[in-house]
């Protein structure tokens, strides 16, 4: 299993996790950025996200924590897609589809096929 696969896996684990803001723990809940980090850190990161990061203004980088700039395409990938003019949002690719943290289920879901938002950057993790 590659670590994408694992990364993937990791966040198709959390489809029906409640939807909390700055939820990073799955017991409790998650946002776009804690799923984010709960496929990380089944790839074997630590501690993958800045706890200082801005979504409404794009200002998150997936470079700056270690990850892979890539094309988006591969299951695991986080992907950073652009929901509004002022507003971002995490997903990681599935096999499948996207995995996401949704504020209007309130939980995170896995939705079939491309990504609804257009894609402005993507990540994977380091050695797949």
């Amino acid at each position: 299993m590659t670590k994408g696969d694992r990364a993937a896996a990791a966040a198709r684990a959390c489809v029906g996790v409640r939807f909390v803001a700055q939820g990073r723990d799955p017991a409790r809940g998650l946002d776009c950025v804690g799923l984010a980090a709960v496929a990380a850190r089944a790839a074997g990161y630590e501690e993958p996200v800045p706890r200082d990061y801005a979504l409404r203004t794009g200002a998150w980088d997936g470079e700056a924590v270690g990850l892979v700039r890539c094309d988006g395409r591969r299951a695991g990938d986080i992907l950073l897609c652009r929901v509004s003019p002022t507003q971002v949002h995490l997903a990681v690719r599935t096999d499948a589809g996207i995995v996401h943290a949704d504020v209007a289920a309130r939980r995170v879901v896995e939705r079939p096929g491309a990504s609804p938002w257009p894609i402005e950057r993507a990540w994977r993790v380091e050695g797949d």
